[in-house]
């Protein structure tokens, strides 16, 4: 695919268009993407157009919709590189953390930001062991293992007033958010051309006791 194409797509979700060099950016990950996932399986998603589709586009409509402000942002569980390296291009503003414990895919994301020449830190270690205090205005959770328990960690690591950002599907969301109190969500974005899959943002309104 080439930028062009990206921006048809992007533009065919309802997106905002992109400068061109976030553009260039989004098709330099591509193509780094396609070629580690021949040997790592970053992602079971091989097409070039689907990649596009389902990882890119659910991203930025994820950058699209967190609130203004937000300085800090933990990509939890990171993987290939979803939500936070299309919101790191998306949001610049934003200082990304990739949290990735599989030392494979954190080699990746190290190298897709140098490839990028964008600011991202990469946390190799389980998030649960991340200092105490070590706090972000926003945390994402997209296709996390034990997304229940990862839910509860990663409210921890939001500051009070920060928010937390899950990609979702609607039946799951009742068993996700019951355990996470002292959250004001906001009405889930449906993505379009599904009836399942949502973002849920949540702004945190008190420490956690």
């Amino acid at each position: 695919m080439t930028s062009s194409d990206i921006q048809e797509a992007l533009a065919e979700a309802g997106l905002q268009p992109l400068s061109t060099s976030s553009l260039d950016s989004l098709k330099v990950y591509l193509d780094l993407l396609l070629k580690w996932n021949s040997r790592l399986n970053l992602t079971a998603i091989r097409e070039p157009e689907a990649i596009v589709r389902r990882h890119f586009i659910e991203s930025l409509v994820g950058a699209e919709r967190l609130p203004q402000g937000i300085k800090t942002l933990l990509d939890f569980g990171s993987g290939a590189g979803f939500p936070g390296i299309p919101i790191a291009i998306r949001r610049p503003e934003i200082t990304v953390t990739l949290g990735e414990s599989q030392a494979k895919k954190s080699a990746f994301l190290r190298e897709a930001g140098r490839a990028l020449g964008i600011p991202v830190e990469v946390y190799d270690g389980r998030i649960e062991f991340m200092p105490e205090t070590r706090q972000f205005g926003a945390v994402a959770l997209r296709a996390v293992d034990r997304m229940e328990e990862a839910c509860v960690e990663a409210l921890r690591r939001v500051e009070t007033g920060g928010w937390l950002v899950l990609f979702a599907t609607r039946p799951s969301v009742p068993r996700l958010i019951a355990p996470l109190k002292g959250i004001a969500w906001r009405s889930p974005v449906v993505f379009a051309g599904t009836v399942e899959e949502i973002i849920l943002v949540g702004r945190k309104l008190a420490p956690l006791e």
